[in-house]
Order: C-alpha cells, then structure tokens, then sequence
C-alpha cells in the first residue's frame, strides 16, 4: 500500500506533540495538560488506523473484483485490523 502525503502529515503532527508532551513533562507540568494532550495523541492514532485500513480495504475490494473474487476475506481482515487496534 502506498501511503499519501495526507497521512504522512498525520503521522507527522502525533509525533510533534509528542515531543510536545515530552517537554511539558521535562518543565513538569500539571499532569492535567499532560493527561489532556496524550489522549489527544491517542485518538489522532485511532483516528490514523481508521483512515489506513479503511483505505486498504476499499484497495483490496476493488483488486479482488477485478481478479474475480470474493471480497469477503479483504473485510475480514480490515475489521480484525480495527479490533486489534483498540
């Protein structure tokens, strides 16, 4: 799968603030701020997941049709993918 610039730049964003809260915990700030910023990078990951796998899967659905096939395994394995990301 090729990965757009889209979500490089998602990618890219999580990693600035988690550098972000590296350096909040290096001043010690109040655990709150910290709290409130990890769980921002949380669901910018889960929200990262979704985007791949749904992009993956639509991917794979049209590869299958094209070949003939059935595309149940292609949902399958995108709806595993999403549960084992939680």
């Amino acid at each position: 799968m090729e990965y757009n610039d889209q979500v490089k730049n998602r990618v890219k964003r999580m990693e600035g603030q988690l550098r972000g809260i590296l350096k909040m915990m290096e001043e010690g700030k109040d655990c709150k701020e910290v709290i409130t910023q990890l769980s921002a990078v949380r669901s910018a990951v889960d929200r990262t997941v979704g985007v791949i796998v749904s992009a993956n899967l639509v991917e794979c659905v049209l590869e299958a049709e094209k070949k003939g096939q059935k595309a149940d395994v292609f949902i399958k394995e995108a709806v595993d993918l999403l549960v084992k990301s939680r």
